[in-house]
């Protein structure tokens, strides 16, 4: 029996050595993980028991367990390279409507814009919808530079989302002067309005128009009436538009201090004011004046403060701890893409690994639990332009090789042993 208790133990010693051989090879691999060689006694198999001192058959390989601790962050110049400081998986998606999983955050953009790893895997999360992320979506490849994700408007509008704020316009009207001379109102005559100023504003398809809007003084010392006209981009018609034509757009009023005590008033402009009947939006948004003042100064434009933009593409990105993607765009704003998504495993020992630094969900895993970074304990915090760098402790690796190399060597003797026993007994006359 000598011989089957050492052959056990050295084929045990040489799995164990290339447990180890495969750790120190994987010491550079990003988020490879460990692994470690598990042993188990081996005894025969009887219906009436082992016996009173049964002594075993030798020992087996249980199993090979990567071991999923956290591996050190190092810096990088790349900021798709991402990295997970806790616990989790990057969920990718094979191509073949199938999801794999993995710690290695090296990513980049490949042809069409995805985010991939070196195997050309695309990095699954959420989609933002015109810069909304909605929880709870299903997770779908990530993808930055998208036709659909060019940035237009929003345009002002009464209401809607915050920032959709509309026009705030602060300036000094000047109480000196006296009330035009012609009564009604040209916005090509000077001589119909005394003072004036403009700003741009942008449609729905971010098209920009200049506002601009001409105070006229009225026979009351402290009260001013407010016209507007647009002033469209080319292709557009009309070029001008007057929005003055049913009368002024508001009445400005001041105290004996030069203090505005009027409430703002609400600026509507159709699609065809702005020369694209029925290709834009009309506008509707608040015209707010607060910290106007009406003093014994020359007119003065302090701000002029609107919340709509041109549309613009994708420039550059940033990807913060809670994996949301914050795009900049050439307009320059900045808004959410999309998220990054993690996967978590009761059992991630039990995950089945298909090499190339990804593992595969299985039974002994149990279901994926999937959660958005940092949002509980079992999901970590991701950092961007970083990456965690493999697990294996080469010191550890090293003392456990020459442990393994001793078990070898011992099992080895065994085998001479029991055989320099065998040769004894075959001599013997």
């Amino acid at each position: 029996m000598g011989f089957q208790q050492g052959l056990a133990g050295l084929n045990a010693s040489s799995k164990a050595l290339d447990t180890i051989g495969n750790n120190i090879s994987n010491a550079s691999t990003v988020g490879f993980k460990t692994g470690q060689t598990q042993f188990a006694d081996v005894f025969a198999a009887s219906l009436s028991g082992a016996g009173a001192a049964p002594v075993g058959l030798g020992t087996k390989v249980a199993a090979v367990v990567q071991q999923f601790t956290q591996g050190s962050i190092g810096v990088t110049n790349n900021p798709l390279d991402i990295a997970i400081n806790g616990g989790g998986f990057f969920q990718m998606d094979d191509g073949n409507g199938a999801t794999v999983y993995t710690r290695n955050g090296q990513f980049q953009l490949d042809q069409s814009g995805y985010i991939v790893n070196a195997n050309g895997l695309q990095l699954k999360g959420i989609m933002a919808t015109r810069g909304v992320i909605a929880p709870g979506s299903p997770s779908v490849p990530l993808r930055l530079f998208d036709p659909s994700q060019s940035l237009a408007g929003p345009p002002q509008q009464t209401g809607g989302s915050p920032g959709n704020l509309g026009l705030q316009v602060n300036v000094n009207l000047d109480a000196r002067v006296a009330p035009p001379a012609d009564p009604t109102f040209d916005y090509n005559n000077p001589r119909t309005y005394n003072q004036s100023t403009a700003v741009t504003i942008y449609d729905s398809l971010g098209n920009p128009h200049t506002y601009s809007m001409y105070f006229v003084k009225g026979v009351a010392a402290s009260s001013w009436d407010v016209y507007a006209a647009v002033s469209n981009p080319p292709g557009a018609v009309p070029t001008v538009t007057d929005l003055s034509a049913g009368g002024p757009l508001g009445t400005l009023t001041f105290d004996s201090t030069g203090t505005l005590t009027s409430a703002p008033f609400t600026a509507v402009v159709t699609d065809a004011d702005l020369g694209y009947t029925g290709a834009v939006n009309s506008l509707s948004f608040p015209v707010v004046f607060d910290g106007t003042t009406q003093f014994g100064s020359d007119f003065s434009v302090n701000a002029m403060i609107q919340d709509g933009y041109g549309s613009g593409t994708l420039a550059g990105f940033n990807i913060g701890k809670d994996g949301i993607i914050l795009g900049r765009y050439t307009n320059g704003q900045s808004t959410e893409v999309g998220q990054v998504i993690l996967a978590s495993f009761r059992n991630p020992q039990g995950m089945q690994p298909l090499g190339d630094n990804v593992w595969a969900q299985s039974s002994t895993s149990g279901d994926r639990i999937v959660g958005t970074p940092g949002s509980t304990g079992q999901y970590g915090v991701l950092q961007s332009a970083a990456l965690e760098e493999s697990n294996v402790d080469l010191t550890a690796e090293l003392v456990t090789m020459i442990t393994m190399q001793r078990s070898y060597q011992a099992n080895a003797q065994t085998i001479k042993t029991q055989d320099s026993i065998l040769q004894t007994l075959v001599n013997l006359r």
